[in-house]
This record gives structure tokens, C-alpha cells and sequence, in this order.
């Protein structure tokens, strides 16, 4: 059957040369080489022209917010205007085709926070998308809030992506079993998933939302986990954090309603969609393909199927489909 409504998809990756020449520069081989684990989709992930739109049309993704893929080398700030104002040249070419989230050199947030600023106010991107650790770090350390606060201040969403954790990996995932089944456990098939998940919460706990109460976070793969534990964790963090010394102004489920985001991003499973729909409001689930480690046609496919097994309504179908983009980004699909 054909599908009634245009696509939007927020989770669409690319790898920029200049980021690989930066890694080459450092000694060091990017995660999405082509020799890694994934490095059967590198051509594609570095490909930004006719194969992309070509897979785009024939799955109706009307729209591609790209991002740059995960990175393991915190970015300086000069890679990060190179690959910005590259996606600018793109989002130029086709600007019914393609807007784009920030990279950002996130180990140096006043920096960070500026280059952000020039994205949004002078090549029109939507937000930013950024790693879910930088070389290990986290952001709920105050030295990483400016870039929170400037996306606040323009009211642009931070994406926060899971990315390879060099530092957990030894200690979480070697065992006894091949180094590469470590490598994908720690990242894709497990690991930056849970970390990303993590990683909202002690932005949480660290009172971020509280500083700033209109920032807009989205979390990818139906919100990396967190619906499956929401009430437990809510509950503990309602009952027992207030007599550990920590009172927040808003509790988790008022931060979970009102400033997040998902996306389906290569996460096509009606079982967990399940619980997402009941946890999320349904204005704030949006489609992504992952592309491409995720697949448009997958994405189509899966959307086609939460319709044909009513777990959906037209309007909530709708605003999955491009509707809550539209308003969270300000962008249109055609």
C-alpha cells in the first residue's frame, strides 16, 4: 500500500573527508573505516549526492536532516567548520532535500558553543548533533553547559548520539570471547546505548533542566532504553533523592514530558514501539532511518505496520511521520 505522508528523517548520517583527514593527522583510524566492523556502508556513509537521493525517493523520505557520524577523536574546531560549512554547501544545492545538525568540538564548549551559534544564525542548521562521551567525558560537568546554553538561547534541539567509549570498553565488555564481538557489544549492540541512556540521566541529576528549562533534547533508537525503565526510575528518584541531598525543581517524568524528544532511528520493532507509545506523548516521537546502518525501506516498512496493526491512529501515524519534526525543527516537508 502506498504510504499517505511525506518523511522526515532526523538520524541521517555522513563521514566528511576532512574528519578522516583529521584522524589521519593523529595517527589514529576513524570507527566507520573502511576496515571496521560497519565498513561495508562507509561509501555510502561518505556518499552525499545522487545514491542518497535515489534511496531517499524510493522510500519517500522527503527530507534528510544529516549529521556527521560518531567519532572516538574529540574534533577541533577547525574540522568542525570545515564539515559545517560543507553540509551548508549541500543544504544550499538542495534545500528541499536536506538541512543539517551542527558538529560541534565539543572537548572546547566555548568554542563549541560560538561555532553553534554561526550554524544556526548564519547557515540555517536546526540543531546539533553530538557524541555521547567526548574521548570519555561526560556533559554533566559544568564545563560542558555552554552548549547547552546556546541551543537553549536559539531554541534548537541537542541530538545526543551514542558514540564508542574507548575508556569503558576494556572494563565492561572484553571478555572471554573475540575482541571484535567486545567492539560491537560495546557499542551497537549494547554498550553506547546503555551509556547514552546514562548519560541523560546524570544530565538530569546534575540539574541541568533546571538551569535550562526550555532545552530541547532528543535521544535516537526509541529513546536509547530509557521507556523500559522510566517508572522505576522515576519512582526511586521521587523517593530516594530528596533524602540523599538532591532536589530537583521538576521531577523526571515532568523533564521526560516536556524537554524530550525520540526518534525510531534503526530501531524498527513493534514490541518495544509498544512501550514507547505509552511512555512518550505522541507528539514528541519522531521517525529516523539511521541511514545508512539503518535502511529507508525498513523505516517505511515499519511505519506501514504500526498502521496495519492499529497501534496508531492517522494523526499520531501523521506526526511520527514528519508532523512533530516539522514543529520541532521548523523546517517542511514537500
Amino acid at each position: 500500500m502506498a504510504f499517505p505522508y511525506p518523511l522526515i528523517a532526523l538520524e541521517e548520517h555522513w563521514l566528511a573527508q576532512s574528519v578522516r583527514n583529521f584522524y589521519v593527522a593523529n595517527n589514529a583510524k576513524h570507527p566507520n573505516d573502511e576496515n571496521g566492523l560497519v565498513g561495508m556502508v562507509t561509501p555510502a556513509l561518505m556518499e552525499i549526492g545522487k545514491t542518497r537521493l535515489n534511496a531517499m525517493d524510493e522510500s519517500g523520505v522527503s527530507l534528510q536532516i544529516v549529521s556527521h557520524a560518531p567519532n572516538t577523536l574529540a574534533l577541533d574546531l577547525t574540522t568542525c567548520v570545515k564539515v559545517n560549512n560543507e553540509l551548508s554547501d549541500l543544504m544550499e544545492s538542495r534545500p528541499d532535500r536536506f538541512r543539517g545538525f551542527a558538529t560541534l568540538p565539543m572537548a572546547n564548549p566555548e568554542a563549541a558553543s560560538r561555532e553553534l551559534r554561526r550554524c544556526v544564525e548564519d547557515l540555517g542548521f536546526v540543531g546539533t548533533l553530538i557524541d555521547s562521551n567526548v574521548e570519555g567525558r561526560f556533559y554533566d560537568n559544568l564545563f560542558f553547559w555552554p552548549v547547552f546554553e546556546a541551543a537553549a538561547e536559539h531554541n534548537v534541539p541537542v541530538y545526543i548520539h551514542p558514540s564508542p567509549n574507548l575508556q569503558t570498553k576494556p572494563l565492561l565488555y572484553n571478555g572471554n570471547y573475540p575482541d571484535t564481538v567486545a567492539e560491537s557489544l560495546s557499542e551497537y549492540g549494547w554498550g553506547w546505548h546503555n551509556e547514552t541512556a546514562v548519560h541523560f540521566l546524570r544530565l538530569f541529576a546534575a540539574g541541568l533542566f533546571d538551569r535550562y528549562p526550555t532545552l530541547k533534547i532528543v535521544l535516537g533508537h526509541l529513546g536509547e532504553m530509557l521507556p523500559f525503565q522510566l517508572d522505576r526510575i522515576e519512582s526511586i528518584t521521587m523517593r530516594q533523592w530528596p533524602h540523599l541531598g538532591l532536589k530537583l525543581k521538576r521531577n523526571l517524568r515532568q523533564v521526560w514530558d516536556e524537554n524530550v524528544w525520540i526518534t525510531t532511528s534503526g530501531m524498527f520493532f513493534l514490541a518495544p514501539m509498544a512501550t514507547v507509545l505509552k511512555q512518550c506523548k505522541p507528539d514528541r516521537i519522531m521517525f529516523s532511518v539511521d541511514y545508512p546502518f539503518g535502511k529507508n525501506e525498513a523505516g517505511l516498512a515499519f511505519l506501514k505496520a504500526l498502521k496495519a496493526e492499529g497501534m496508531v491512529s492517522d494523526d499520531v501515524l501523521e506526526g511520527i511521520a514528519y508532523r512533530n519534526a516539522e514543529r520541532l525543527l521548523k523546517v517542511t516537508a514537500k
